[in-house]
């Protein structure tokens, strides 16, 4: 198991994560369709090349989502109860098919929960930055972990 309980984090601990990923067409689209978002900037190429952006917009959504996905392995895998929320989303520059994102992890946050002596609370900052070091989103998310088992 990767993910780490609730014990063995700290405030300010970082964690760069190694999995990158490069965006397709494929995961873009897909993603759109699957989520029944029509937008013309993510599926209409020239709908897209006459936006500002010049070119289809990767699905926000997606970005966020791979974020996350790509923080799991090394923060909360098998150690997740749940993840509480999610806060603070901003995207600040745009992703485009053709860029590889990777991911990073800050705890910025730890309390013990009050319901559950077995779990705390962690709230991570995630980072996304593209292959031009853009931070290309960003979000706090708050999960409850389990303890370390006695």
């Amino acid at each position: 198991m990767a993910g780490r309980y609730y014990d063995e984090w700290h405030v300010g601990d970082q964690i760069e994560h190694e999995i990158r990923r490069t965006v397709t067409e494929t995961d873009n689209l897909l993603f759109s369709t699957m989520t029944h978002n029509p937008q013309p900037l993510h599926l209409d190429a020239e709908a897209a090349k006459a936006s500002e952006f010049g070119r289809i917009l990767v699905n926000g959504t997606f970005t966020f989502s791979l974020m996350v996905g790509l923080s799991v392995g090394e923060t909360t895998l098998g150690t997740l109860i749940a993840n509480l929320g999610y806060d603070k989303l901003a995207m600040p520059a745009p992703v485009f098919i053709g860029d590889t994102l990777r991911a990073s992890s800050e705890v910025t946050e730890m309390r013990d929960s009050k319901s559950r002596p077995d779990a705390g609370l962690v709230t991570f900052r995630h980072d996304m930055r593209n292959q031009r070091d853009q931070l290309v989103c960003r979000c706090l998310r708050t999960a409850l972990l389990k303890r370390r088992p006695e």
